[in-house]
Parts: C-alpha cells; sequence; structure tokens
C-alpha cells in the first residue's frame, strides 16, 4: 500500500539540463551507486535538480525479502524480470532474481535469524535517471535466546529501463555494525569507540594538527609505520 503525496511530474516541465549536466547523468545512471563519477558540482546544481525529482511517503511492510520486494515495485509499477545485477555491498554480485532470494535464505539462516521483517516509509525517484532509492528499516527476530534480536538500516538504490524493467539494484550499508549487531556485540563495540578510541583519537588529531604536516602523504606515512614500531616494540620484527 502506497500514500502518494505528489504526482510524477511531466517531463516536459523539467528544464533542460545543459551538455555537462547530461553528461554527468549519464555516466552516473550506467555505473554502481558509490562510484562517483561527476568531477564537480555545485549548490545551484543540485537546487536546480529539484523540480526533477520525486519524493513520496510509501508504507510498506512485508515479511521475507521477496514478498518486500515485489510490493515495493507497485508504486512506480516496475516489473521484475529474473535477469538483474544485484550489488550486496560490493562484496557480492549477483545475476538473477532467483539467486538473491536464495542467498538471503542461506544467510538468514546462517546467523539466527528466524524472521525479517522489511519496511519502507518514503522514496525518492528520479525519472531522468530512471533511479528509486529509499532506506530500508529491517526488524530481526533471532532463533536463539541468547542472541538478541535487532533493527537495521540500508540504503537501497534501484535502477529500471525504458520499459520499466528492473534492471540493477544496489544495496549499501555497514557491514562492520550488521555482524557486530549479530553476535550480540553491538554494544560492546560501541562502548570501546566511545570511550577508549574516540579519545585517543581526538589526542592524536590535536597533535597531527598542531604539527601544520597535515597531508594525504603524512597520513599514509603514519598508517606504515604505526604497525611497524608496534611489531618492533612486542619483538614481532
Amino acid at each position: 500500500m502506497c500514500i502518494s503525496e505528489t504526482q510524477v511530474r511531466n517531463r516536459s516541465s523539467v528544464r533542460d539540463a545543459s551538455t555537462s549536466d547530461r553528461r554527468l547523468q549519464s555516466s552516473s545512471s550506467h555505473s554502481s551507486v558509490g562510484n562517483f563519477t561527476a568531477k564537480t558540482t555545485s549548490p545551484k546544481r543540485i537546487l536546480d535538480k529539484h523540480d526533477s525529482i520525486d519524493a513520496r511517503k510509501c508504507l510498506v511492510a512485508q515479511v521475507g525479502l521477496e514478498n518486500f520486494i515485489r510490493s515495493i515495485t507497485a508504486p512506480l509499477d516496475l516489473t521484475l524480470p529474473n535477469a538483474v545485477r544485484f550489488n550486496m555491498n560490493g562484496n557480492g554480485r549477483m545475476q538473477t532474481w532467483e539467486d538473491v532470494y536464495m542467498a538471503e535464505r542461506v544467510y538468514t539462516q546462517c546467523l539466527g535469524i528466524s524472521k525479517r521483517i522489511y519496511q519502507i516509509h518514503s522514496f525518492t525517484h528520479e525519472p531522468d535517471k530512471k533511479l528509486a532509492y529509499f532506506i530500508l528499516e529491517e526488524h530481526n527476530e533471532r532463533t536463539l535466546p541468547f542472541l538478541p534480536g535487532f533493527d537495521f538500516h540500508v540504503l537501497v538504490f534501484t535502477y529500471y529501463n525504458d520499459k520499466n524493467e528492473v534492471t540493477a539494484v544496489d544495496v549499501q550499508y555497514d557491514q562492520l555494525s550488521f555482524f557486530l549487531h549479530c553476535f550480540g556485540l553491538a554494544q560492546l563495540h560501541a562502548w570501546f569507540v566511545e570511550f577508549v578510541m574516540t579519545p585517543l583519537t581526538i589526542v592524536w588529531a590535536k597533535a597531527y594538527h598542531n604539527s601544520g604536516l597535515v597531508n594525504p602523504f603524512t597520513f599514509m606515512l603514519q598508517l606504515i609505520l604505526f604497525p611497524v614500531l608496534l611489531m618492533y616494540y612486542w619483538g614481532i620484527l
């Protein structure tokens, strides 16, 4: 079910983009989200594209990935041919929906997840790019009593073609945080980062800034030297 606040604007009313804008849109629509192809931009260019973007309220809540996928395609009348380029956070690339659904069933069982409720509350549609994206909220319940249930958020980009067929999906999320939640270690990790890592990092950042040597080369040098010095101190080297 979907509650629409605005209708998709007529493409003829969208202002013609400049030649450079069209080139940027063309290159970005054919590459994975996250592979940034735009070399320059400006607040004006970002504000100008607002008129061509459709942002809607849309409530979808389903148990199981396949039910959810089929529900969220309805508002834009998209279809799901079996062939799709599905990019799972850059760590898994699948070519069919059958493989996507199978992989989801297997890894949820491996991670002790008994039920997943997928939901969205709104999405953003860019008709010129044939792109829709949204934040997916997952509610995960567990098979074992000592494994805590948890909620998680995922960013999903969906591309389609002139026939309104979904051709590519790019899923992005914090993988470390997800597995920490799965193993019940998220709170411990959050405490360690807040009370141990962050104070040390702030002390290092202040000293580094005051040195006047902040640049990519000195930063990379530190990344190389620090583990070497630690291994030397521990007698490994």
